[in-house]
C-alpha cells in the first residue's frame, strides 16, 4: 500500500512538473478589455483593443518613432515629388507573410482598394468634408513595380495626414480580407494559431521568417482579463506573464504588486491622455466661465500624488509634451477662490451636472469621486452616473451627456487630432464628426487649425498650432488631466521590457524568457 501512495505520488508530481513545463512554452499576456476580432480593417466600429492584438500579427507601412515622427515600417523609403502630391514609398525586400507569400506593392493596394470599398471605419480619416460631400484625401494608388507603391494626393498639404492614417492600416496579403475575421494572414513578428471566442484567447507562434529577426518568443497566448481581482490572481499564479498597460489594475494594486517575490511592475513614460470632456451646448456647460471653473477646482498634483501614486504626468495640452507642435495654452492651476470667482461672474445657480464614466472601473471610480469632491467643494452641483462601457459611447456619440472622463489613446500624438477634436465640421447624415464629442464650435478655431493642416512649413505650422491651442484651451470644452504612466506587471522571468510612450504591444517581439 505504501508504495502504491509513493508511487501515485510520483506520477501526481511528475505529471506537475510536466504541466509546468508546457505552460512555460508560453508566454501570456492579459488584455483588460474584450477584442471582437481580427479584421480591423474593415470592420465598422473602433476597438482598441483589437489594435493591440493587430500589432502583433500585422505591419503597416508607416509607423511612429520616439518623438512621434512617420518613418517606414514595410517601407524603407518614403520620398515625395517635386510638387508634393505624390508620395513613394519603396518595400522593404524580404519580407514575407506569414503563408509564405511574398511582400509586394499589389497587397498594399489590394489593402486600401478593400479599405474603401468596405467602408471599414479607418476609412473616413481618408477624406474631408466640403460642403456636405466626402472628398478623398487620395485620387489613386499606382503600383509601378513590385516594390514600389505611389499614393498621389490631393494636395502637397495632405503628406501628413495621410502618414498619420497610414500607421493604424493593417497591410493583408492579396485575396485574404474574407478571412481576417477568422484565420488573419499577416507579416508581423506572431503568427495565429488558433481563437477560442467564448473565452476570448488566441494563441499564436513567433514567426521564424519576421523581417525583423524572429521573436524570443515560440508561443504566445492573448488572455481577456476584464476583472481586476482575476488578473491580480492569475498574475500571481503564474497564469498570466505580462499584463501591459492594464487599465484595469488601480494604482495601489499595481504598487502592491511591485512586493511580491514572483512579480515585477515597471514604469515607463506616457503619452496618452487622461481627459474630462465637456458637453459645451448643455446647460450649464455652455457657459465659458463655469468650464474654466472646473478647470481650476481641479487638484490634479494631489490626485497623481495620492490616488496614482506618482503614475502620471500633469498635462497642460492634448498633445503630448515631446510633440513639435505642443504648446502649454492657459494652464489651469489648482486655485479654488479663482474658480469661486469665476462661478459668481457665470450667475451659475446651482443647476446640477451629471458626471458620467464607465462602470466596473476601479481606478476610473477612484480618482471621479475625488474630482466631484473637488467640484462640489468650489459650490458646483455635480452627480455621479455609471454606465456601462458601450451605452457610455452611444452617449457620447449623440451628444446625451454633459462631463464625462475617458482617454485618448496614440490620436492625440499628432496636431492633427486637434481638427478631429475641436473643428466643427459636420460628416454628412451624421452630424459632427466622430472626436468632437463636447460639440465645441468656433470659427476661429476653425479657421487657424484649417490653415494650420494646409501649412507645409512645420515653423509656421507650429506657430498656428500653438494659436489654436491658445483659443481651445481658454474656451476649455475639454480639460487635460494628466499623461498616464505606462505600466507593466510581468513575471520576473520576463526580460528586457522596453514600452514606448504609446504602450502599444510592439515591444513584445522583443521580450525575452528565463525558464
Amino acid at each position: 500500500m505504501k508504495h502504491f501512495i509513493s508511487l501515485l505520488l510520483l506520477v501526481l508530481l511528475l505529471s506537475s512538473i510536466a504541466c509546468r513545463r508546457t505552460q512555460s512554452e508560453f508566454v501570456t499576456v492579459a488584455l483588460s478589455e474584450p477584442f471582437t476580432g481580427f479584421d480591423t480593417l474593415t470592420t465598422e466600429k473602433s476597438d482598441a483593443a483589437a489594435d493591440r492584438v493587430r500589432s502583433l500579427l500585422f505591419n503597416s507601412l508607416v509607423r511612429k518613432n520616439s518623438s512621434f515622427d512617420y518613418e517606414g515600417e514595410l517601407a524603407s523609403e518614403i520620398k515625395t515629388s517635386e510638387d508634393g502630391k505624390a508620395i513613394t514609398f519603396v518595400l522593404r525586400d524580404n519580407v514575407k507573410f506569414h503563408d509564405g507569400k511574398p511582400f509586394t506593392s499589389a497587397d498594399v493596394k489590394y489593402t486600401f482598394d478593400e479599405l474603401f470599398r468596405t467602408k471599414g471605419y479607418k476609412s473616413f480619416a481618408f477624406y474631408d468634408t466640403v460642403d456636405k460631400q466626402f472628398v478623398a484625401h487620395i485620387t489613386s494608388i499606382e503600383t509601378p513595380d513590385a516594390r514600389t507603391v505611389v499614393f498621389n494626393i490631393a494636395k502637397p498639404a495632405l503628406k501628413n495626414q495621410l502618414l498619420s492614417n497610414l500607421v493604424a492600416i493593417p497591410i493583408v496579403s492579396q485575396g485574404s480580407a474574407g478571412q481576417l475575421k477568422t484565420q488573419p494572414v499577416g507579416s508581423g513578428p506572431f503568427k495565429f494559431v488558433s481563437f477560442d471566442q467564448s473565452q476570448n484567447t488566441v494563441e499564436m507562434q513567433g514567426f521564424a521568417d519576421y523581417w525583423e529577426g524572429a521573436p524570443k518568443v515560440s508561443k504566445l497566448r492573448v488572455k481577456t482579463v476584464t476583472d481586476a481581482s482575476a488578473l491580480q490572481a492569475e498574475l500571481q499564479s503564474g497564469g498570466v506573464d505580462l499584463a501591459p498597460v492594464p487599465s484595469n489594475l488601480p494604482p495601489d494594486s499595481l504598487k502592491q504588486m511591485a512586493t511580491l517575490p514572483n512579480l515585477k511592475v515597471e514604469q515607463f513614460d506616457g503619452s496618452n491622455i487622461q481627459y474630462i470632456g465637456l458637453n459645451t451646448t448643455s446647460s450649464p456647460l455652455d457657459k465659458v466661465k463655469v468650464r474654466q471653473a472646473i478647470g481650476y477646482a481641479i487638484d490634479r498634483e494631489k490626485i497623481i500624488k495620492e490616488l496614482l501614486s506618482g503614475q502620471a504626468k500633469i498635462a497642460y495640452s492634448i498633445l503630448p509634451d515631446a510633440s513639435w507642435a505642443y504648446s502649454q495654452g492657459t494652464a489651469y492651476n489648482y486655485d479654488p477662490t479663482k474658480a469661486k470667482q469665476l462661478l459668481k461672474e457665470a450667475d451659475y445657480k446651482n443647476e446640477p451636472i451629471k458626471f458620467m464614466f464607465a462602470s466596473g472601473n476601479a481606478a476610473y471610480s477612484s480618482y471621479a469621486q475625488a474630482i466631484q469632491n473637488m467640484l462640489v467643494e468650489v459650490g458646483l452641483n455635480v452627480q455621479i452616473e455609471t454606465l456601462d462601457p458601450n451605452t457610455i459611447r452611444e452617449n457620447l456619440a449623440k451628444g446625451q451627456f454633459q462631463m464625462n472622463t475617458g482617454a485618448w489613446i496614440g490620436g492625440n500624438q499628432d496636431p492633427i487630432f486637434l481638427k478631429d477634436l475641436f473643428t466643427s465640421a459636420k460628416i454628412p447624415g451624421e452630424g459632427v464628426s466622430c472626436c468632437n464629442r463636447s460639440r465645441y464650435s468656433n470659427e476661429d478655431v476653425d479657421s487657424v487649425l484649417s490653415e494650420a493642416i494646409n501649412q507645409t512649413d512645420r515653423t509656421k505650422g507650429k506657430e498656428l498650432y500653438t494659436k489654436a491651442w491658445g483659443l481651445i484651451s481658454n474656451d476649455l470644452p475639454l480639460v487635460p488631466l494628466w499623461y498616464p504612466a505606462n505600466m507593466v506587471v510581468a513575471n520576473k522571468r520576463i526580460g528586457n521590457i522596453k514600452i514606448n510612450p504609446s504602450g502599444d504591444w510592439g515591444f513584445i517581439k522583443d521580450i525575452t524568457v528565463n525558464n
